[in-house]
């Protein structure tokens, strides 16, 4: 324990980190989230294609991400998580809107180093026209 009463953040797994981030969505906690982003944190979001909005600093992405936990209009839903050292990818739904056609499936790529998210790349299925490589280009 630290002299604040909490746990030494350094020795938090990466499954611990990810499971409280992801707890901040899904119980709309976002009080967690500032113990859980590295100060140097890089996160790039889903939109806009093609490459998302990089966000830099831990400043900047708690407040990205606690707009998203307390946007009451969204919902975001992890379907699975898989970790691997300092790696997690979070496999997840993202509930936007009450229509049965308002969400879209996604994926974070995610980095822990010593207790605190200090990566995080989101990626989406997209809405509209993506050409597939098995579709003939109109002549």
């Amino acid at each position: 324990m630290s002299t604040s009463g909490t746990a030494d953040v350094s020795m938090r797994s990466t499954a611990d980190v990810i499971e409280l981030f992801n707890r901040a969505f899904t119980h709309r906690e976002a009080h967690l989230l500032p113990e859980l982003i590295a100060e140097g944190c890089v996160m790039e979001s889903v939109q806009p294609a093609p490459s998302g909005e990089r966000v830099v600093g831990r400043e900047a992405c708690t407040r990205w991400w606690t707009a998203l936990v307390e946007d009451r209009g969204s919902q975001f839903l992890p379907q699975e998580v898989i970790v691997a050292g300092e790696r997690a990818t979070i496999v997840w739904n993202y509930r936007y809107g009450a229509g049965p056609q308002d969400w879209v499936r996604g994926v974070n790529v995610m980095r822990v180093v010593d207790g605190r998210i200090v990566e995080a790349l989101g990626f989406s299925k997209t809405a509209g026209e993506v050409p597939l490589a098995s579709e003939p280009e109109a002549a």
